[in-house]
């Protein structure tokens, strides 16, 4: 078994990263979990839930205004939810949309990762 994608990463390297590229990487990851979504893919589906939720986990611990990362826990608590029940597509949509809505950088990325309505 390999070991998960970010477990070696630590809470300094990822502080090194902006807050707009550490958004984009979790977003980057419920991408992944998209395709799965798509695939029925459960098990690749909460391996990038969890790849995310410790992506968050880092974000949350580094500087930020308190409401900031009072929305983002907000936003972990939802992750956490489609972690514990996969195959929620409709949740993962909304989930997804609330993330990219996080900064401009973000919202930038809405037309490439959320389907067209």
């Amino acid at each position: 078994m390999t070991p998960p994608q970010h477990a070696g990463l630590t809470l300094e390297r990822w502080q090194r990263f902006s807050l707009d590229q550490q958004l984009l990487m979790i977003a980057n990851e419920m991408s992944r979990a998209s395709k799965a979504l798509e695939l029925g893919k459960i098990e690749s589906l909460q391996a990038s839930y969890e790849r995310a939720l410790r992506l968050v986990e880092l974000t949350a611990a580094g500087p930020m205004r308190r409401t900031f990362r009072r929305e983002l826990l907000r936003w972990r608590g939802v992750l956490a939810e489609l972690f514990l029940e996969p195959g929620r597509a409709d949740q993962h949509e909304i989930a997804l949309a609330s993330l990219l809505l996080f900064s401009p950088a973000t919202a930038a990325q809405r037309p490439f990762l959320l389907p067209p309505k």
